[in-house]
């Protein structure tokens, strides 16, 4: 599998979920991982392995019901607290990608990239305003049918990218700068 295949197919165990008795069959730690083990062999930051690793932890903890339970009871604005370490590290990500496939010439690849990270971004943002105007369900509703939207961009990104030169792992993407005359 590809690197970005892997951090593609990760985030959409990620996104998807599947409810047995207040479990996620589908338990995102997983997708982190996948995550991880596609970043990693992209030779991405630390910073992105950083919130990668803060991104499956949080997954950890919020995956058992009790835990889910209490967010929503305490204030829905835990439960965006407890996604940001996900969307810092999705931001990150398509910024890193961004900069990757601008240095090897790819303007369309590099501006839906530049894209999603301003998308990632204002995703994280958006419910702050909904929480602090008191707005109904339904503004946040449409608010986390967004922010599903972004994160299906990403993944489709990810996807279609997955086999472009600049998307090879560390040792890969030198051999074709190399043979492309590329730095």
């Amino acid at each position: 599998m590809k690197p970005l295949q892997s951090v593609a197919m990760g985030l959409l165990i990620v996104a998807l979920t599947a409810r047995f008795q207040g479990y996620d069959a589908l338990p995102d730690f997983v997708g982190w991982v996948l995550v991880v083990l596609g970043a990693r062999r992209l030779g991405l930051s630390d910073l992105l392995a950083g919130l990668v690793g803060a991104a499956l932890a949080v997954s950890l903890v919020v995956w058992w019901p009790p835990v889910q339970d209490a967010l929503g009871d305490l204030h829905p604005s835990l439960w965006w607290a407890a996604t940001l370490p996900q969307l810092a590290a999705c931001a990150l990500l398509c910024h890193e990608l961004a900069v990757r496939s601008a240095a090897a010439a790819d303007r369309q690849a590099s501006a839906w990239l530049r894209t999603a990270t301003v998308l990632v971004g204002v995703s994280a943002m958006a419910p702050v305003l909904a929480f602090s105007a008191d707005s109904s369900d339904d503004v946040l509703a449409a608010v986390y049918a967004a922010a599903a939207g972004v994160v299906l961009l990403v993944i489709v990104l990810l996807f279609s990218y997955a086999a472009r030169p600049w998307a090879a792992t560390g040792d890969e993407a030198d051999a074709v700068a190399t043979r492309t005359g590329g730095s």
